[in-house]
């Protein structure tokens, strides 16, 4: 019994539809076949809207059936390097863009006591409205929502909600200044 729940905690993070998937994709150098991975992956589960380009395979990661955890809409890039972590669920919007190395987090810790400061595991979901834009290496901490037309700088570091229509850089991101929402007179 203990063998068994030993074995059932290892591979918790083992998924064999996006094992295969990933094999299917290696051979394909970045930049060629984007809609082909987005493609297999809708076909491993994940929910990926039509005409989404995936420039390189995402790295997707967290335990259980992490395919009801993620859901990107239509006309999305998804740039190479990008990880996003599936311990609660990610909704990314329609037409959203994310630049190299984006890393988007579910899971976090808070700070325990002295003896181990990095306390038990918690999730919170992760929302990105449709048209936003996250630069080269933008990290999205647990529990952020990014508003629909938002523009996250190269590097910035999303702590908290973004709202819709600004643009934020720094670490922690702040808020730059706001955007044309194309409807002005």
């Amino acid at each position: 019994m203990k063998m068994q729940r030993l074995w059932q905690e290892e591979t918790a993070g083992l998924h064999l539809r996006l094992i295969v998937a990933r094999a299917l994709l290696a051979p394909l150098p970045p930049y060629v076949g984007g809609r082909l991975r987005a493609t297999l992956l809708r076909a491993a589960g994940f929910c990926i809207g039509r005409g989404t380009i995936l420039w390189g395979t995402p790295t997707l990661t967290g335990s259980g059936d992490i395919t009801r955890q993620l859901s990107i809409g239509r006309e999305c890039w998804l740039n190479l390097g990008v990880l996003i972590n599936l311990g609660a669920r990610v909704h990314i919007g329609d037409r959203v863009a994310l630049g190299h190395q984006v890393m988007i987090l579910t899971d976090s810790h808070p700070i325990g006591r002295p003896e181990r400061r990095a306390g038990p595991v918690f999730a919170r979901p992760v929302r990105i409205g449709n048209g936003a834009w996250l630069g080269t290496r933008a990290l999205v901490l647990p529990g952020v929502e990014i508003g629909a037309g938002a523009v996250v700088a190269a590097g910035a570091v999303v702590i908290q909600n973004i709202p819709p229509h600004t643009l934020v850089g720094g670490v922690p991101a702040r808020i730059l200044r706001k955007l044309s929402t194309g409807k002005e007179e």
